[in-house]
């Protein structure tokens, strides 16, 4: 963490340990404690009772951001013809078929997300051990393999942004940047909670959201309350 402020500093002593934080809180203090020069992401990190080895408990999807992510989309679609015109007047990034193959299997991977039309798949395939292994691959789950591409450009430039659980049935999901507001944050990390819950696989057995931490790039983890499931942007009473 970069020196702090003396007022920061203050801000740090607040992290009191063994506490958990209502969700407004969280990103009040995590805003006050930001030190880095530059506008940090934030991110939530929910650890979950499920066992993702098993193919029932797996959990993946996207989900849109009321606020937006704070981030800079770079998009590649894979579209000829009349769907390659509609990805670039939607303001994909990159556009090609073939070629934009080609490219990536040069190197090429200048870009943050991947659409593709359900034609350009059995060719896209081809790119599993490049794209699968970064979370890039297009995945009609997803809806990132569409007819529609300007619809899920739109969706990813506009603050989709996708979960997933890892093998330790943890979910890293951006949430926002700590120039965002402590509401705007509170509600985007809202939004991402109740659609976990709504997601729960049927076969996860127990307690389902074990712990929920927040953190900023450059700050420390803030442990929020996760049975706070509701009027995520109010101050919790004294």
């Amino acid at each position: 963490m970069a020196k702090l402020t003396k007022k920061q500093k203050v801000a740090l002593e607040k992290l009191e340990e063994g506490k958990l934080y209502a969700p407004i809180e969280a990103f009040t203090l995590m805003k006050e404690m930001a030190s880095a020069n530059f506008d940090e992401t934030v991110e939530g990190h929910f650890r979950l009772g499920i066992d993702t080895r098993q193919a029932d408990q797996q959990l993946r999807g996207m989900v849109s951001l009321p606020n937006g992510s704070g981030k800079t989309v770079r998009v590649a679609v894979f579209a000829e013809g009349e769907a390659a015109k509609a990805a670039e007047a939607a303001g994909a990034d990159i556009v090609g078929s073939d070629d934009l193959i080609q490219d990536i299997q040069n190197g090429m991977l200048d870009f943050d997300a991947t659409v593709a039309t359900p034609d350009q798949m059995p060719k896209v395939g081809k790119l599993g051990k490049i794209l699968g292994t970064r979370g890039l691959m297009p995945n009609p789950k997803l809806g990132t393999v569409t007819p529609d591409v300007a619809k899920a450009i739109a969706d990813l430039k506009g603050g989709k942004v996708e979960y997933r659980a890892d093998r330790y049935g943890i979910c890293h999901v951006v949430l926002g940047k700590t120039s965002f507001t402590p509401e705007q944050l509170a509600e985007n990390y809202g939004t991402v909670f109740d659609e976990l819950l709504r997601q729960k696989p049927a076969a996860a057995k127990g307690r389902y959201v074990k712990s929920v931490t927040v953190v900023s790039t450059m700050g420390k983890g803030i442990p929020v309350d996760g049975s706070v499931n509701r009027a995520y942007t109010e101050m919790p009473d004294a």
